[in-house]
């Protein structure tokens, strides 16, 4: 087989690889973004939180009217609710009071304690890891703005 057919094999061999690995991280990207949208429904549902669906013309035009993805205030004398429009992934409302904000709110944060706990914990889980072997310690090392800037 002559070089110039080598090459053409070779290069759209590289081309199709290329393709499949773009395919394959947009796959994955989609499942992650599902996994998302779900645990923030469950965390919802899990705070209290009631799912009006957006099933009438007119809600569908009130939801559309509304920031989505973000918690809107609503106070009626003495009650205040929170809202949440979610115009494209249940194409509707969420409703709850405050108490149903305050438990989201700390689910978010018991969550984001529960992440860093975790990345601390795969951080230091290998004691067999040699640092020397990457260099002299940086005990002095500031980072590029300085030693008030929280390296």
């Amino acid at each position: 087989m002559s070089s110039k057919a080598t090459r053409k094999r070779n290069s759209h061999f590289a081309f199709g690889s290329f393709v499949g690995m773009i395919a394959s991280m947009l796959v994955a990207a989609c499942s992650t973004m599902g996994n998302n949208v779900a645990t923030k429904e469950d965390q919802l549902a899990a705070a209290g939180f009631v799912q009006r669906p957006a099933d009438t013309p007119q809600r569908q035009a009130m939801l559309k009217r509304l920031p989505p993805n973000r918690f809107l205030e609503r106070t009626h004398g003495s009650t205040v609710n929170y809202v949440l429009a979610d115009p494209v992934n249940c194409n509707c409302l969420y409703v709850g009071t405050q108490q149903d904000y305050d438990n989201y709110r700390r689910s978010q944060l018991q969550a984001k304690i529960a992440n860093r706990q975790l990345l601390a914990a795969q951080t230091y889980a290998d004691a067999d890891w040699d640092w020397n072997k990457w260099g002299p310690d940086f005990a002095n090392f500031y980072g590029p703005f300085g030693p008030d800037y929280g390296w």
